[in-house]
């Protein structure tokens, strides 16, 4: 006789603390933005011996990413650094990726503009001073734990992890909670 498989019962949603107000921001999510040094890595820039930029991601991350493209919210990657990487992993996640951007905020307005949305459909996770101005715009700003605090100051809620250590996770969470399919997504172990 096979044994049959018996989960464990999920342990209580980590966003009861959450406030309601965090939660109605994160339900009216249509379009979620993420910086990548910093949020989406632990910010350190490396270079091998030829030159070439080296940056690591989380596999956490990377799935909270499609999860929320599989949920129907587009996901982009908006970062003021110069691409290749950036790109690369965005495309391996089926993702967008908007690289050597000067101005955060005004290209999530034109992706507003494209979508048909306004601002205050919009997620934005950033750590830092070139994040600070998108995040006063729109309507759940985010950063990590370990962001600096002209940006953690600039966000309506703070991950409880740093930034490439699972942050971009615990925003996805948040917004598939938020939007009630978070607890099917963990008892199917997929996207419905």
């Amino acid at each position: 006789m096979a044994d049959t498989f018996e989960p464990m019962p999920l342990a209580p949603t980590p966003f009861a603390d959450v406030p309601a107000a965090i939660l109605d921001r994160a339900a009216r999510v249509r379009l979620a933005c993420f910086d990548v040094d910093g949020t989406l890595t632990d910010g350190s820039l490396g270079f091998d011996s030829e030159g070439r930029e080296i940056k690591t991601f989380h596999v956490h991350d990377g799935q909270g990413l499609v999860l929320l493209r599989k949920s129907g919210i587009t996901v982009a990657l908006v970062t003021a650094r110069r691409g290749g990487i950036v790109e690369r992993r965005a495309e391996d996640l089926g993702v967008q990726a908007h690289v050597h951007v000067a101005d955060k905020r005004e290209r999530v307005e034109s992706l507003c503009a494209s979508l048909g949305i306004g601002l205050d459909e919009v997620a934005f996770m950033g750590d830092d001073l070139a994040d600070v101005g998108v995040m006063r715009a729109v309507g759940l700003a985010v950063s990590p734990a370990d962001a600096h605090a002209c940006a953690g100051g600039s966000a309506h809620w703070r991950t409880r992890a740093n930034g490439g250590r699972g942050a971009g996770r615990e925003l996805c969470d948040l917004i598939l909670h938020a939007q009630g399919r978070l607890a099917g997504i963990h008892a199917d172990g997929r996207v419905s």
